[in-house]
């Protein structure tokens, strides 16, 4: 019997009715997203916007190519930020969740940052098993939600983090469709795109990100991946066969490492990071 995985979500529908956008996660090979479809989305709005001459910084590139990423603008010197998840202290209880929309005021059912809940049933087990698994902006190395900004609104800075100009910012959502992982969305008050930064305000005053001071477990960890000594590298090295990303394959070179990320979830995650109660995804 295949691996079975039950989303948690807030809907009160059933599921045979719910007509939500519910975004399904860790689905079989044959029901899952795949990543070519992403690329192609992406690979035809580049061509799409080099060809109008909309963007001047985007060119016809994909992920690992040297001409896909505008140049850089400065950030922290000489520091390459990245955080890790270690999922086997995360207990779901939503800290991060909270203390992230304290913090920076998305409106009241937009998230920067969450912590989605599943259920895995597998075959030869009575009981089911949770897993939480804690969702952000991965800060890519190789982002695809920079080049394809028409107005280069969105930007990523030399210490790594991908901010966004909400001056500029078009509220086009070319980035939010271009992100793997669903990391981005729409502003409802604003109108404009927003994601996790990091906290980069609170890291530029020598503080923790709002959901890595808040966590009960010390489950994310944020660090300069440039200090040979920094707990994250010293982690890192630690549990070094252990680390997994998400969606390596679509090339994005991701910031947020993981421990004991289950291999399921590893290309099968989709869907908005929003928080969720109870619905079955078969």
């Amino acid at each position: 019997m295949p691996l079975q995985k039950r989303e948690l979500s807030d809907c009160s529908t059933s599921n045979s009715a719910c007509t939500c956008s519910t975004p399904s996660i860790a689905r079989t090979p044959q029901q899952a997203v795949t990543a070519p479809t992403k690329r192609g989305f992406l690979q035809d709005l580049i061509a799409m916007a080099a060809s109008f001459g909309v963007a001047g910084s985007a060119r016809a590139a994909l992920p690992g190519d040297p001409s896909f990423q505008p140049l850089r603008r400065p950030g922290m010197e000489g520091k390459r930020f990245g955080m890790l998840v270690d999922m086997r202290k995360c207990i779901g209880c939503q800290a991060c969740t909270v203390s992230c929309s304290v913090e920076n005021q998305p409106p009241i059912g937009q998230f920067r940052t969450t912590v989605l809940q599943y259920e895995i049933e597998q075959a030869g087990h009575t009981a089911a098993a949770m897993v939480s698994l804690p969702r952000l902006c991965n800060h890519c190395d190789e982002p695809p939600c920079v080049p394809v900004c028409p107005v280069q609104a969105t930007f990523q800075r030399t210490d790594g983090i991908v901010l966004v100009d909400n001056e500029r910012c078009v509220g086009c959502g070319y980035c939010v469709q271009a992100c793997p992982y669903d990391a981005r969305f729409i502003n409802h008050e604003t109108q404009t795109a927003d994601k996790c930064t990091f906290c980069e305000h609170r890291l530029e005053a020598g503080l923790l990100p709002a959901c890595v001071e808040s966590c009960v477990g010390g489950a994310r960890v944020i660090g300069d991946l440039n200090d040979a000594h920094s707990e994250i590298n010293q982690r890192i090295n630690a549990h070094k066969d252990e680390i997994k990303v998400l969606k390596p394959g679509m090339k994005t070179k991701p910031h947020v490492f993981y421990i004991g990320l289950p291999d399921e979830f590893v290309n099968g995650v989709d869907g908005q990071a929003t928080v969720r109660l109870v619905a079955e995804h078969l």
